[in-house]
Order: structure tokens, then C-alpha cells, then sequence
């Protein structure tokens, strides 16, 4: 990459080309779009932002989004960019169109960025500001192999990504307080909330090539997009009767989107990149991050999340706001959320996203395949006190069947969600088995949220059999119920297998008394725990849980004892 940081033809990029990585800048990733299979990321939560601040955005404002379901299978189906559009996004990213704009390094108008951005204290810090993994302040990760006294020296392509992911997923920490920004005070700036993913459960769906997850992740506008609605490169076209201060200066707002190209590049901070020559090139080694703008509501227009349906909000508030993922499970036990194809009849509850159900609508208008190989990548950010540090990362992805996401046609939803609850209650009773068997060896219970539960390993050991699940999955038709049928019959059996294979080691651990167990009182009432007890009281509840497997045990041993 070039002095001025020129992402559209240096090496913004890293993408997957017939197995192997290469860079690539923007133009070339669009261009091959249809032979890449895959951007090369460092961390799950990287992918959406690239997609919303960057590759999204141009191809939307260049093209302009689909205005029917039609459109939108015809650009699919064709599998790339024709030869006009590719002229329409040479020359939107050209000369004399917005080119110019995208320049990391630009001394006027850098991407992404405020050109004369200063701290009121005059100070910069380490661009280790711009990555969650890296020691910095409070935010100190248990296994970071640097420290804030540690010089981190970012190559052009690299800071490009951690600019992007923290205006996207930033911590709410204090910032630092910019000359120009008349809210801050003594230095600083407070009060700031986290990046706008930051409070999302974020869904990607993917597709075999790049050019396809860009078609899945691009949602049919039918009235187009506003006129007034402009990505933040092109901040300048903004009408001035919509309040929006520029994303070029220090100062910032509170506010709501103005559409779609606002929100998916909304800057939530203000930064500025300071480079170094080293020995191997330009590096970026310092950084100034100040308080952006902040985003009043997360619009229900927003692609990228799931929802939680209120059925009595507040006064005031919407009916739906963007539901968090659960750290700690993987993204098939989320499944429930994923596949809510409609808003529950009754009550509270989860509802899929908005690319989720648009591609459901797609598959029921015959214009997706039924076996079309649809991924889908889940990301988020857990964080800590008062969110100024973060917790954990949260990143999975898994195959998915287009035609569970049928919002009429439920019978494949069904079989799944079926699946998805027999390995969850399966755990719960590995739980009760463990804590029974403590009770009978004179302990206590583990409680609800401490101590280590044979639940997490029991589910873990299943993943990959879901995940081979839902592979077998994308091929079973509405009158294949024979094949769905075994289907279900092999998971219950590897979940019946689990499960004893894992209560089976729990009752070896079980001290000799746990055979001879306790009496306990609660009240009025006594209990007795023992052993044996315990394990035929699990074994009970798993075939309740798994009918056709047990049933499959029961013929088994009867066809033994004859």
C-alpha cells in the first residue's frame, strides 16, 4: 500500500482465492468477488464490519439495492458482477468519483477518520486503543502476550481493520477529549456508549463466494434508497436540515439514522492513525480515539441482528430491540432465535432477522434452492463493568437449511428446534444426575451459576454431530419425511450415547457411600438419595426425552435376551 494508504487498489484486503490468501484492494475484491470464497479475518466479529463500513455500502450506493424479490434473483442467479455494473463501481471508487476518499493515510480527508485530530492534552497512545485482545488500560485479557508498555506496529491492511471494528464494537470507556468537541471536559469525554454492534446479536448469512454473501447480506429496498441517505465518505451530500454534524470534524451528536448507508457506516468515534517508517515499510504505531456519534435507537431496518419482541413496551420504546447472544454456547443452541420466522402469538419473545426472513421469503417465491448451501456467522462482544472492557468474544458459524426458514412451512423448523431442545434437556439431566449423586456422597449441589457442569462438556461433544446434522439437512424435501425421520433417529441415538457415555463416568467418580447414600429432610418431606437411584432416575428421563432411541435400546436388548 502506497503512502497515502490507497485501499482501493493496495492491499485493504486479504482475500481466499482457490485455497490460497492474497491481497487484494477493494476494487480487486469486487471485481473477483465471484472467485473468492472467503475474506481472511482475524477474529469472528471483524467479518460484519467489513461488510457494513466498507464492501456493503459502495456496492449500494453504486448499484443501488434491489427494489423486488425478482431483482434480487436475477444479480443472485447471475453469480458476479456484470460488465456494467463493474464499469458503475470502477467508476465510483475512480477519480471522479469518491477514490480520493478512500486513503487511509490522506493528510485532508483520511478514511474513516478526523485529518487534524487532537487530543486536548496533546498526547497520543498506542494503537493498541484498537484491539480488544491487546492489554490497554482497563482492559486487561488474561492471555495477552503485550502490554500497554509494548510498541504494536500495525501494517497498513491491519489498522484499516481495527479502525473499522472500532467504530463498530469500541467499549464504553472514558475517551479521550478532543480540542473541537465542545461536550468535552476536563480532557475528556463521558457517558459514551458501546460501538451500535456492541449492542446487537449480529447474524451474517454467508454464501459460497464472496459476491454471493454480499447478495445475501443486501436487503430489498422497494421504494429505493433515500436521496438524503448517504454513506460517511460522502458526508458532504448530506442535506444540512437533517442535523448531522460531520464525521471529518471533532464535534459529535446524538442521533438517529437518516437510512440504510448511514447506519451501516455510522462513526461512533472520532479517530485519527499516526504512522512510522520501519525497516519493513509504513506502520501505524499511535492513535487518538475521541468520542462519535451516538446512535439514538438501533432501527428495526437494521439487517445484522436478531430481535426481542416486546408485546408491552415501554412508553416510548419500540417493540422490538436487538437480543444479545449468550456467551458460552454455541450458535446451533441458538437456534430457536435464528429460526423465529414470525412474531409470537403471545407475550415476549425472540424474532429471526431481517436478512433471515428475506432469505425464507426468497426460498417460499421458488427463487433460492432448497438445498442452496447457506451459511450463517454469529458474532458479538460480551462486556464488563460499566462495558469499558471486554469480557469475552463471542463467534460461531453453521450450516443452515434454507428450507427451516420458511415462515408457513413449518415441519423442517419443527424437526430441528425438536433436536436442538432433546440435546438441551439431555444436559439438564446430566446436571440433576451430578447433583443427585453429590447429595447421596453427603455434598451440596452445585449452584445455578458456579462450578463446572457436565452439561458444557456433554454439549460440546455434540456440536459436531449438529453440524453434520444440518449438512443432511439442506437435502431433505417436503416429501422425504422417511429420510428426515431417520434423520432424527441418528442424532437421538448419538445423543443417547453421549449421554451414558457421560453419566457413566460421573458414577465412577461417586465415592463408595454415594451407593449407600443419605436420607435428606426439606420440610415435612424426606428424600433419599442414593446411587443407583440417581442413575435410574436419569436413565427414566432420557428415554422421555429420546423416544426413538430408547425405543431402538429396548428392541436391541430384547433381541440380546432372546
Amino acid at each position: 500500500m502506497d503512502v497515502d494508504g490507497d485501499l482501493v487498489h493496495g492491499a485493504a484486503l486479504t482475500a481466499v482465492l482457490d485455497g490460497s490468501a492474497q491481497p487484494v484492494g477493494l476494487l480487486g475484491a469486487l471485481s473477483d468477488a465471484h472467485r473468492i470464497q472467503r475474506l481472511e479475518l482475524p477474529v469472528h466479529t471483524m467479518l460484519v464490519v467489513v461488510l457494513r463500513q466498507l464492501l456493503l455500502p459502495v456496492v449500494l450506493d453504486a448499484l443501488k439495492a434491489p427494489r423486488d424479490r425478482r431483482e434480487w434473483c436475477d444479480r443472485f442467479n447471475r453469480g458476479r458482477f456484470s460488465a456494467e455494473e463493474l464499469e458503475r463501481l470502477e467508476y465510483y471508487l475512480g477519480p471522479r468519483g469518491y477514490g480520493d476518499r478512500f486513503r487511509l493515510f490522506d493528510a485532508e480527508r483520511p478514511f474513516a477518520q478526523v485529518a487534524d485530530l487532537k487530543a486536548l492534552s496533546g498526547e497520543t497512545k498506542s494503537v493498541v486503543q484498537l484491539v480488544p485482545s491487546v492489554a490497554s488500560g482497563n482492559n486487561v485479557p488474561i492471555f495477552s502476550s503485550l502490554s500497554e508498555a509494548d510498541e504494536l506496529r500495525l501494517e497498513a491492511g491491519d489498522a484499516l481493520l481495527w479502525l473499522l471494528h472500532a467504530h463498530g464494537w469500541d467499549t464504553a470507556s472514558i475517551k479521550t477529549g478532543a480540542e473541537g468537541d465542545p461536550q468535552a471536559s476536563k480532557g475528556k469525554t463521558t457517558g459514551n456508549p458501546t460501538g451500535p454492534l456492541g449492542q446487537l446479536g449480529v447474524v451474517v448469512p454467508t454464501g459460497k463466494t464472496l459476491y454471493e454473501t454480499l447478495l445475501l447480506n443486501m436487503p430489498v429496498v422497494p421504494d429505493g434508497l433515500a436521496p438524503d441517505d448517504r454513506p460517511q465518505w460522502a458526508w458532504d451530500e448530506r442535506p444540512s436540515g437533517l442535523g448531522c454534524l460531520a464525521p471529518a470534524g471533532p464535534a459529535w451528536s446524538q442521533r438517529p439514522a437518516t437510512g440504510l448507508l448511514d447506519l451501516l457506516t455510522f462513526q461512533a468515534r472520532r479517530v485519527r492513525l499516526f504512522t512510522c517508517e520501519t525497516e519493513q515499510g509504513l506502520r501505524v504505531n499511535r492513535v487518538i480515539v475521541s468520542a462519535g456519534d451516538r446512535l439514538v435507537r438501533t432501527p428495526e431496518y437494521d439487517p445484522h441482528t436478531v430481535w426481542q419482541h416486546v408485546a408491552k413496551p415501554k412508553k416510548g420504546q419500540s417493540h422490538q430491540r436487538p437480543r444479545r447472544h449468550i456467551s458460552g454456547r454455541a450458535a446451533w443452541q441458538g437456534l430457536s432465535t435464528l429460526l423465529a420466522m414470525g412474531l409470537p402469538e403471545q407475550g415476549d419473545g425472540p424474532y429471526t432477522s431481517v436478512l433471515l426472513r428475506q432469505i425464507g421469503d426468497l426460498r417460499a417465491d421458488e427463487m433460492l434452492s432448497e438445498q442452496y448451501q447457506l451459511g450463517v456467522e454469529t458474532s458479538g462482544l460480551e462486556y464488563g463493568t460499566q462495558s469499558a472492557v471486554v469480557e469475552n468474544a463471542i463467534g460461531d458459524d453453521l450450516p443452515l437449511p434454507v428450507q427451516a426458514l420458511l415462515a408457513q412451512d413449518t415441519w423442517l423448523r419443527e424437526a430441528l428446534l425438536e433436536c436442538v431442545d432433546q440435546a438441551d434437556q439431555a444436559a439438564r439431566a446430566l446436571d440433576t444426575l451430578n447433583n443427585d449423586l453429590r447429595r447421596a456422597a453427603g455434598g451440596d449441589p452445585l449452584p445455578r451459576d458456579k462450578g463446572s457442569k457436565p452439561s458444557a462438556q456433554f454439549l460440546h461433544s455434540l456440536d459436531r454431530t449438529m453440524r453434520r446434522l444440518l449438512v443432511g439437512l439442506r437435502t431433505v424435501g417436503a416429501d422425504d419425511s422417511e429420510l428426515l425421520e431417520r434423520g432424527q433417529l441418528a442424532w437421538e441415538q448419538s445423543v443417547w450415547r453421549a449421554a451414558v457415555g457421560d453419566a457413566g463416568l460421573l458414577l465412577a467418580a461417586a465415592p463408595p457411600r454415594a451407593i449407600v447414600g443419605r436420607t435428606v429432610r426439606n420440610g415435612n418431606k424426606e428424600f433419599v438419595y442414593r446411587s443407583g437411584k440417581a442413575n435410574g432416575l436419569f436413565r427414566a428421563r432420557l428415554a422421555e426425552i429420546l423416544p426413538r432411541a430408547a425405543e431402538e435400546h429396548r428392541a436391541a436388548q430384547k433381541e440380546a435376551a432372546a
